[in-house]
């Protein structure tokens, strides 16, 4: 073991003079509590640590101790339904009401083992060996995966039954004879990536049920999105909300450098929300990573990686995951002060010049691919931003805007006016959009593309429009351009805007997006026609149906779908009517 002695200690960072060939980013032990750190610069017979926790008490002498490993996250059964800190240190667990400081061992923890091969199989790296359930609790069934880096002939596997996460359950013989122990959880490196075999173009969208996302900005499974907004425009109930419905498989949230207040609200909902697919509790299905604005500043910057790299252990087991990072500001704040006390050239805005490359390397790690053992599977990133002032010109906006692919911003005035989502679709744009078309019309709906341009397009008039409303007055434009504007407003309140509180508007499947924007081209073309025709817009307003169409989300459930047809046959009766005399009823 590699060893060396405190020289130097300001905040997170401190300096130890050592004779031992360390590595770098190798985690460290220093001190007496074995507070958790990672080597980050090497010169001469001294290393530059940064420490994961609080330092308060360090001083120099203090020993440092090398691990001889990269700093590594544990993988294996023991995630899925548990909230753990930035170093996946679990934060759950009977008796325990805070996280002592230094290395925890992890507790003790039993699943019911059962093989799936026998000696004398050959497995790759990757391959699954084994499924495993959680002891005396009801959980989602998941496989051992063999680790990447290892592969072999099995020796001995162990009969079914109660195993201890941690204990060797497999061993193989590799290719040099030698033999390898494997058991239920490995560790792997955070900082680097998981290998895969193949890496895919990014596939079907990863459905939100969120109107304005699914319809106007999808994003593909394997894909990336960020969300920026400023303070109070819902980024976080926002990501919350997809992490709740949308069509992933295994859900990580991870809550960067948030406010404390807001996580503990995470925290205490998540494990109480209802899973709508299976109607178990929606935990079985996430990791919660929780690190807070107040905790050590390294560890937030480490705590990204941490995710990230748990997120691709399920993506290997053939999975679709969903990762949704809040928010990776905070993230760059940490890089900007470990930066700063190591007295780093500054780069825009005090950021560090290396912030665009380690935000490159976050996302890049959001893919399609085909496993190591040959499954298809998929990691899909969304990462909020937090721009300062709303202000979408600063350099965590920009540099992330280049590695992305989608880009949902959050529009304050909305916020403000309660309208949620608060996705401004003038500023935000969807890359990904072009290459699903083909799905959508797999699902019955060829029209898809054509119709979201038609909306992008009106909405865009829409605010063209409003400039030369509050100039000459509304009454005074062409009825033509007034009728764009109904039928702009009709989009926003009848389509974009969703209910989180309604049981029937807050999720929205494929088959009911797609009658809403059928319903609503339809709408727009009879009202275009009638004003052709010479109809005055104030007969229009009057409609029935138009009330009806500003609130179909919220009448019409997914399970009830039918009653588009009603829909569609008042609007056809109505526009019948419009086109009688005044007065009049139009003979049936």
């Amino acid at each position: 073991m590699n060893t060396a002695v405190i020289r130097w200690i300001r905040g997170p960072v401190l300096r130890a003079a050592t004779r031992d060939p360390f590595r770098i980013h190798e985690a460290v032990q220093v001190g007496a509590k074995r507070l958790l750190g990672e080597v980050i610069r090497m010169q001469g017979d001294e290393i530059t640590v940064q420490l994961f926790e609080d330092g308060t008490g360090l001083r120099p002498g203090d020993p440092v101790s090398g691990q001889g490993m990269p700093l590594s996250a544990r993988l294996g059964p023991g995630l899925l339904g548990n909230i753990f800190d930035g170093l996946l240190r679990s934060l759950g667990g009977e008796g325990r009401d805070f996280l002592v400081p230094g290395w925890l061992d992890p507790p003790r923890t039993l699943f019911h083992f059962k093989p799936l091969v026998e000696p004398g199989r050959i497995l790759k790296a990757g391959d699954s060996f084994a499924t495993v359930q959680p002891v005396n609790r009801e959980g989602k069934e998941q496989l051992c995966l063999i680790p990447p880096d290892r592969a072999g002939e099995v020796i001995t596997i162990v009969a079914e039954g109660e195993r201890d996460d941690d204990e060797t359950v497999c061993t193989l013989r590799d290719g040099r004879g030698e033999t390898l122990e494997i058991a239920m959880s490995h560790p792997w490196p955070v900082r680097r990536p998981r290998p895969v075999a193949q890496r895919l173009p990014a596939g079907p969208p990863l459905l939100t049920g969120q109107r304005i996302l699914d319809t106007l900005f999808p994003v593909a499974r394997g894909g990336k999105a960020m969300v920026p907004g400023g303070f109070g425009t819902g980024k976080t109930v926002l990501l919350e909300t997809i992490a709740k419905w949308c069509d992933a498989e295994v859900i990580i949230y991870l809550g960067c450098g948030e406010r404390g207040n807001e996580m503990a609200g995470v925290l205490d909902e998540f494990p109480h929300l209802e899973d709508p697919r299976s109607g178990r509790p929606l935990m079985e299905r996430m990791v919660v990573i929780a690190n807070t604005s107040n905790m050590p500043v390294a560890a937030r910057e480490a705590s990204v990686y941490t995710g990230v790299t748990v997120a691709e252990y399920f993506r290997d087991q053939g999975l679709k995951v969903a990762l949704m990072a809040d928010s990776t500001s905070r993230w760059a704040e940490a890089l900007r002060e470990v930066s700063g006390r190591l007295g780093e050239l500054p780069g825009e805005a005090g950021y560090p010049a290396y912030l665009s490359t380690r935000l490159a390397e976050f996302y890049e790690r959001a893919a399609r691919v085909i496993t190591l053992s040959g499954k298809n599977g998929s990691l899909t990133v969304m990462g909020a931003v937090s721009p300062p002032s709303s202000d979408f010109s600063e350099p965590v906006t920009i540099q992330t805007k280049r590695y992305v692919r989608n880009f949902w911003a959050l529009d304050r005035k909305r916020a403000q006016a309660r309208f949620y989502p608060a996705i401004d679709p003038i500023a935000s744009y969807s890359e990904d959009a072009d290459g699903l078309a083909a799905w959508w019309s797999q699902e019955g709906a060829p029209a898809w593309a054509e119709h979201r341009r038609r909306f992008l397009t009106l909405l865009e008039e829409q605010t063209r429009l409003e400039r030369m409303a509050r100039i000459l007055g509304k009454d005074a434009l062409p009825p033509g351009q007034q009728l764009t504007l109904l039928c702009a407003e009709l989009i926003n309140d009848g389509f974009l805007r969703q209910s989180a509180f309604s049981v029937k508007d807050r999720h929205a499947s494929p088959r009911k997006q797609t009658r809403m924007m059928g319903l609503l081209i339809r709408f727009m073309d009879r009202a275009a026609e009638a004003v052709a025709g010479g109809s005055a817009l104030e007969r229009i307003v009057a409609l029935p149906v138009l009330r009806r169409l500003q609130r179909m989300g919220e009448e019409i459930g997914d399970e009830e779908l039918e009653r588009f047809d009603a829909l569609d046959a008042l609007l056809e009766s109505d526009f019948g009517t419009l086109a009688a005399p005044d007065g009049e009823e139009k003979k049936t």
